[in-house]
């Protein structure tokens, strides 16, 4: 009996022993899985780093390059912008010398100038416009109360077209030392004609004081009939050359008139299809110097002209003895060059421009001369279209 109890309990402890094997066998085998994708895992993390530090690397270098190729990049940019900056420096400079060269001219005819260096007028609103067809000089001082300059330039921009504006410079010239009078006129004009400012359409000069021969002087103003007249070809002098290398053609315009609808248009078609091509100038109204247009590469000898003899006549009378000058031959008839005078001496008709200023640039006195612009359109209904139309276009008003 006692044997059979001890055959019994080392069966059991045998079976113990067993399962306790089979037990930390399973667990074992477990554990050396567990241990196999722990190794797995970590050589996959492994292999992952190796990727990451060689796509690191590769980024890196890749960065590097790009660095080193913007840095290169800007470094040439630079290079080129400084060098840019010099070649538009020297050609602004070479332009401002040429342009200033026009002005050398004047030394010969008034010697007060040739005590001063370069000559040239103040710019205060300009982008340098050039290559165009037409450049609209408009002269204009102050005429105390009264001001027409914003009807004419309102008339003159609402009349023509964007394509049209592009292929324009209208110049303003302020000949007159009253810094209160180009304040107000250089603020009128960022004002109202903003656009056209910013596409170079419309300029702004003055004319320093020392261009005129001891006509302006510091606080004092021009009263007599004769001086006045002198400064006014001065002053059309000045911007004629100003206005030379900007377009093909030059009209004169003056600071108190208005233009025909579709004005641009007439002119540049009867510029380019209609008059003969030995034009000495033409006329698109009769008043004064108003209208008047000239290929501008004849404004330097108009305008020496002028200056020969800007003391002894006006403008507009100068250039009627130009005209006989240039055109009649010697001991010709007056009456047998009169005759031919209408083939180089084109007068276009209807008047293209309208004076409208009743108050004179010449203090105490009236301008009352009209003309028909081909319409019976009043002076104030064109003002008024004129005006509607500049609404229409988005400029200030």
């Amino acid at each position: 009996m006692r044997t059979k109890h001890v055959n019994l309990l080392i069966a059991l402890a045998a079976f113990m022993l067993f399962s306790f094997s089979c037990f930390c066998i399973s667990r074992m085998t477990q554990t050396s899985n567990q241990l196999i994708n722990c190794r797995n895992h970590v050589l996959e993390i492994k292999e992952s780093l190796i990727r990451l530090k060689n796509t690191s690397e590769n980024n890196r270098k890749d960065l590097m390059k790009a660095l080193i190729q913007m840095k290169h990049g800007i470094t040439r940019r630079e290079d080129s912008s400084r060098t840019a900056a010099k070649e538009e420096g020297d050609r602004l400079s070479e332009n401002v010398t040429t342009a200033a060269d026009r002005f050398e001219d004047m030394k010969f005819f008034l010697p007060h100038l040739r005590k001063f260096g370069r000559l040239y007028p103040n710019v205060v609103i300009g982008k340098g416009k050039k290559g165009v067809s037409f450049a609209l000089g408009i002269p204009t001082v102050s005429r105390g109360n009264h001001s027409y300059l914003t009807y004419t330039l309102t008339s003159l921009v609402s009349r023509m077209t964007t394509v049209e504006a592009e292929d324009a410079v209208v110049i303003v010239s302020v000949a007159d030392n009253n810094e209160d009078y180009l304040n107000s006129v250089v603020k009128m004009i960022k004002k109202k004609f903003s656009w056209y400012v910013q596409m170079g359409s419309i300029e702004v000069i003055t004319i320093p004081t020392f261009f005129y021969p001891n006509l302006i002087l510091s606080n004092e103003t021009v009263t007599g009939s004769e001086e006045l007249y002198t400064k006014q070809v001065l002053d059309f002098c000045i911007l004629m050359l100003y206005a030379q290398p900007k377009a093909m053609y030059y009209l004169q315009l003056e600071d108190d008139i208005i233009a025909k609808r579709m004005f641009f248009k007439e002119m540049a078609n009867y510029v380019h299809n209609i008059a003969p091509n030995n034009w000495f100038f033409i006329e698109f109204t009769v008043i004064g110097f108003i209208g008047k247009l000239f290929r501008s590469e004849d404004l330097p000898g108009f305008v020496r002209f002028f200056l020969m003899f800007y003391q002894d006549k006006p403008i507009d009378l100068l250039l009627e003895d130009m005209f006989y000058v240039k055109v009649c031959e010697t001991k010709e008839p007056y009456e047998d060059c009169k005759q031919r005078q209408h083939k180089v001496r084109i007068r276009y008709k209807p008047s293209l421009f309208q004076h409208v200023g009743i108050q004179s640039s010449f203090p105490g006195r009236r301008q009352l001369l009209k003309v028909r612009l081909g319409n019976r359109t009043s002076v104030a209904s064109h003002v008024s279209i004129t005006y509607k139309l500049l609404v229409r276009k988005g400029v200030r008003t």
